[in-house]
């Protein structure tokens, strides 16, 4: 039996199959080793009654995570899941990693991530290529659903929102300015908080204002990281993977439109691709 997991910050999505049977689909809360130590992963892990009952059963182990960038950030993850998967053979690799197989399979692309967060990479059709794109929530994430939390919540404070969405905006999440700054200052994961907003947006997603931000959200994504790779990479196919680039792919769609750039495919979750991948080869 194969599990494989591709996790965001907010949700992991998981798949155990066997044979070419898919045993069981879940999710649970996302696994981000900038966020979750070894114990608190373990935790998680032993709270899910479809890993319990399966966890000796499971030999190979991929799973692809937002935070899991580096080998030290790797290791927590790792250490975590041999405590729990004891016969397991375990992969740990970067979510972009994942996007690409998800996207290209064995052919080279540009990926970009846009759910929660958003990067981008060049990949070769092996390995994903290392640049300094991952910045994270408070110095890039452009266009991500953080980002357009950040917007707005800066929007209600500035007084900026039109009337109409501000009315909503206060019905919907009882706003008040000090609640605001203590979330987004204050507690533990503000990224989650932040990108807990997309659902507005999507409430009002035939909002010309709310509109207008996601596109220029797309297009700092696609200025700063796409035009880049394109051009080190001419005629290359463009990939994206992500909640936010495929609810609101109208708007990406005409701001890579906007900068002449053509997108080959938007996928709202890898995992059902990794999955079909990794179950080819095992």
């Amino acid at each position: 039996m194969i599990a494989v997991v591709y996790s965001g910050s907010y949700f992991a999505h998981w798949r155990l199959t066997d044979k070419g049977r898919t045993v069981a689909s879940f999710k649970t809360n996302g696994i981000n080793p900038y966020f979750n130590d070894e114990k608190h992963i373990l935790q998680l892990l032993n709270k899910n009654i479809n890993l319990i009952h399966h966890a000796e059963e499971i030999k190979r182990i991929f799973f692809f995570g937002a935070g899991a960038s580096s080998d030290e950030r790797k290791k927590i993850v790792h250490n975590a899941f041999s405590a729990f998967f004891k016969f397991g053979k375990i992969s740990i690799e970067h979510d972009i990693a994942g996007a690409a197989i998800a996207c290209c399979k064995n052919e080279p692309g540009i990926i970009s991530i846009c759910g929660s967060g958003s990067n981008a990479a060049w990949y070769d059709g092996k390995r994903v290529w290392p640049n300094n794109y991952g910045l994270g929530y408070i110095l890039a994430d452009e266009g991500s659903g953080n980002w357009l939390g950040r917007q707005l919540i800066k929007e209600f404070m500035n007084d900026t929102l039109p009337p109409s969405i501000r009315k909503k905006f206060i019905h919907k999440y009882d706003a008040d300015r000090k609640n605001l700054l203590e979330k987004v200052y204050r507690q533990k994961q503000p990224a989650l908080f932040l990108s807990s907003f997309t659902d507005f947006y999507l409430d009002n997603k035939n909002d010309h204002h709310l509109q207008n931000v996601i596109k220029k959200g797309f297009s700092k994504l696609i200025s700063t990281y796409l035009l880049p790779l394109y051009q080190q990479h001419p005629g290359t196919s463009v990939h994206f993977a992500g909640s936010v680039a495929f609810n609101f792919q109208e708007h990406l769609y005409e701001a890579a439109a906007e900068a002449d750039l053509q997108i080959t495919n938007i996928i709202k979750e890898p995992i059902n691709n990794l999955l079909t991948y990794y179950s080819s080869k095992n």
